[in-house]
């Protein structure tokens, strides 16, 4: 089969007996072998449980009995959601021979709709990145250019659609992981709201803000795996308890008379004149679908970045605390207790993770947790009140999903807050808890490709993934 495949067409060649389940895996499989040694997008394949499951899906096929709605589908996982027998690494040497004993009940909902898992994408070191250059096991390289970095820091998982060795993916959002990887590589990729899906089995960097969601070629099959892997569970008690809407059936509902709003603040100097020109033209290209367009602020915008990495470094130095050589994990014996903590962390974390552990603690600390972590959460919430006053006026807001296009490998590693600005469009729906897709908005400089990111209100993914289908079927990714 070609790349770039969609649900729909995999499901009407295994229904037509054009392909069986097996020689499709075993295809993917081929070409994860021939492209992967450059892009770097698997860290583990997991062939035997791939083959077992579409042995089962060809015995439905065989037997002409209803197939259910992934069935036979290649699918990707990123490295921080666990995988039953399957090596899960985070990305990290501290945890390069963890080997989960049950699933992620994303990766359950998957499989139980006849989804093929075939391997553990690659990821910023327990997802801290915004370009894929902090995993232990080396940089993902974008399909789109080679020597560009395919953002973070569900990199793998955006790579491995792009190119062709997945139809559709998971990855994880604490800040941006899966909206900005799918900007940069150039396809739909979807943070649902803080709740909709399940944790359970998402091994945590910031729990308040890590949500696990889908990329895909289209927005079709972003709706559709976002329907099988939402709902609520018993094992997360922040999952929610709403009802999951048939987002595939709102897709095609029309948009004209929807109330866009596009806020002045994320449209500031840090964006590049040829991103903004494309996100221009896609807000001009909504106004032609029957959309209002209406320009609304959202005054506590620029604080966004300064929240974030203090509430999301909090959250993991906390979370991180459990891999001390003790419980689990990697462990290099030392002369006492202390050294034996010295020496498994700091051979077992990268730099990025240390800096992140490093400032969440001082945060948390006595004498500053008053003036950072406090007033950190209480300017969180001035940001989620600016997110629901806007949405009293509009049914959407539509902004850049990143301010640049994919830079250079090697590029930003040296100065942490440049990497930072990378997600400064994104982190604020992340702190607000509203879903958010990004989907493809035309390409500069030839072939890097541009992002336009719709955000939803609270569990309004049906308006945003309506607004994103509707976009995609007028053009919007040649704009």
């Amino acid at each position: 089969m070609p790349t770039n495949q969609t649900i729909t067409a995999v499901r009407e060649a295994l229904k037509a007996r054009k392909i069986s389940a097996r020689e499709l895996a075993r295809d993917y499989y081929q070409r994860i072998g021939a492209r992967n040694p450059e892009l770097n997008a698997y860290l583990t394949l997991s062939e035997d449980r791939a083959y077992a499951q579409a042995d089962r899906v060809d015995t439905l096929v065989a037997a002409g009995r209803p197939l259910p709605l992934l069935a036979g589908v290649p699918i990707a996982v990123k490295d921080v959601i666990s995988t039953r027998g399957v090596r899960t690494t985070c990305g990290s040497k501290i945890l390069e021979n963890y080997i989960p004993p049950y699933d992620a009940t994303a990766v359950e909902r998957l499989e139980a709709a006849g989804a093929i898992i075939l391997g553990k994408t690659n990821c910023d070191e327990f997802a801290m990145g915004s370009s894929n250059e902090n995993s232990a096991y080396g940089p993902v390289r974008n399909p789109e250019a080679p020597d560009r970095v395919p953002g973070g820091s569900s990199g793998g998982s955006a790579a491995a659609v792009a190119a062709g060795l997945a139809v559709v993916s998971l990855g994880t959002d604490t800040g941006g992981s899966i909206r900005q990887p799918g900007a940069f590589c150039g396809i739909p990729a979807m943070m649902p709201s803080y709740g909709r899906v399940s944790r359970y089995g998402l091994i945590a960097f910031a729990s308040s803000l890590d949500r696990i969601g889908p990329f895909a070629n289209n927005v079709r099959d972003v709706a559709t795996v976002l329907q099988i892997i939402a709902g609520r569970d018993a094992n997360d008690a922040t999952s929610t308890t709403a009802a999951v809407p048939d987002y595939t059936a709102a897709i095609d509902k029309s948009i004209k008379g929807l109330r866009i709003g596009v806020p002045k603040e994320y449209f500031g100097a840090c964006t590049g004149p040829e991103v903004r020109k494309k996100i221009e033209a896609g807000i001009e290209l909504f106004g032609k679908l029957g959309c209002e367009v209406r320009e609304i602020r959202m005054p506590h915008t620029d604080y966004a970045i300064a929240v974030y990495y203090i509430i999301a470094t909090a959250e993991a130095s906390s979370n991180l605390a459990r891999y001390d050589g003790v419980r689990y994990g990697l462990r290099v014996d030392g002369d006492s207790l202390l050294s034996m903590y010295r020496k498994t962390r700091g051979r077992g974390f990268g730099a990025e993770v240390k800096r992140r552990i490093v400032l969440g603690t001082y945060v948390l600390s006595a004498g500053y947790y008053d003036a950072y972590y406090l007033k950190g959460q209480k300017v969180r919430s001035l940001i989620a009140q600016d997110f629901r006053d806007a949405f009293t006026k509009v049914d959407a807001i539509v902004t850049p999903t990143s301010p640049v296009p994919a830079f250079k490998l090697g590029e930003r590693t040296d100065d942490p807050l440049e990497m930072y600005l990378a997600d400064i469009y994104t982190v604020t729906g992340s702190l607000a808890g509203v879903p958010g897709i990004s989907v493809p908005c035309g390409k500069i400089c030839g072939k890097l490709p541009v992002g336009l990111q719709i955000f939803g209100p609270p569990f309004g993914e049906g308006p945003a993934l309506q607004l994103a289908h509707a976009f995609e079927q007028a053009g919007g990714a040649t704009v």
